[in-house]
C-alpha cells in the first residue's frame, strides 16, 4: 500500500469518499488505485488507501477514507470530518428511488461545520446503467449550484465498474484540494497509523 522512499510528497490531504450503501464508493476506488475490479461486499466500518497525483507538477499523496454508506454508520461520518481536505461523494444515478434520500444526505453533510468551504468532487456513478441519470440532471435534480454556493466543486459522470470518468474525477479532486506543508512518505505512514487506530475507537 505504501511506497516508502526518498521521495518527498506534500503532506497527505485526507480525502473523504462518502455517499449512500450501494453507491459504489468501494468499488470506485479500488479501481481508481488498482486499476482493477473487485468484488466488494457492504463496508461495515471503513477502507483507507493513498492514491498519488500531481498538483503544480509536484507528486502528493491524497488519503482517501472510504467510510461505509449504512444508515447506522452515517452516524459515526462527523468522526471523520475535521482532518479533511476535501470530500468525494458518490452517488448510484441509476437507483431513482433513492436519489431524494442521497441528496438529503449529501445537503446535511455539506452544512457541517468542519466541511464548511471544503471543495466537493460528486462522483455521477453507473453512467454505464441504461437510464442512469446524467451529470446535468444531478446538477439539478440535487440543487447543487444553491448548496454548493460557498465552495468549489464539480460533478463528474463515470462507471466504477469500467473505470470511465474515475481519473478525471481524481484529478480534478487533487486540483481542488488545498495542501501546502510538506513532510516524508515514513512520517506520513505514522500518521495514517496513528489515525486509524483512533477511528477503530469511535
Amino acid at each position: 500500500l505504501f511506497n516508502i522512499n526518498k521521495t518527498k510528497f506534500t503532506k497527505p490531504g485526507i480525502v473523504l469518499l462518502l455517499g449512500l450503501d450501494a453507491a459504489g464508493k468501494s468499488t470506485l476506488l479500488y479501481k481508481l488505485k488498482y486499476k482493477e475490479r473487485f468484488s466488494t461486499v457492504p463496508t461495515v466500518g471503513f477502507n483507507v488507501e493513498m492514491v498519488d497525483g500531481k498538483k503544480n507538477r509536484r507528486k502528493i499523496a491524497l488519503t482517501i477514507w472510504d467510510v461505509g454508506g449504512q444508515e447506522k454508520m452515517r452516524l459515526h461520518w462527523r468522526n471523520f470530518y475535521q482532518d479533511a481536505a476535501g470530500m468525494m461523494f458518490v452517488v448510484d444515478c441509476s437507483d431513482r428511488r433513492r436519489l431524494e434520500q442521497a441528496r438529503k444526505v449529501l445537503e446535511r453533510v455539506l452544512r457541517h461545520e468542519h466541511l464548511r468551504g471544503l471543495p466537493v468532487l460528486v462522483f455521477a456513478n453507473k453512467q454505464d446503467v441504461t437510464g442512469a441519470l446524467t451529470a446535468t440532471e444531478l446538477t439539478e435534480t440535487f440543487k447543487l449550484r444553491k448548496i454548493c454556493s460557498e465552495r468549489d466543486w464539480f460533478v463528474q459522470p463515470c462507471s466504477a465498474v469500467t473505470g470511465a470518468g474515475l481519473e478525471e474525477g481524481f484529478r480534478r479532486m487533487v486540483q481542488l484540494v488545498k495542501i501546502t506543508s510538506e513532510d516524508t512518505v515514513k512520517d506520513t505512514v505514522k500518521y495514517l497509523k496513528n489515525k486509524s487506530a483512533k477511528s477503530m475507537k469511535m
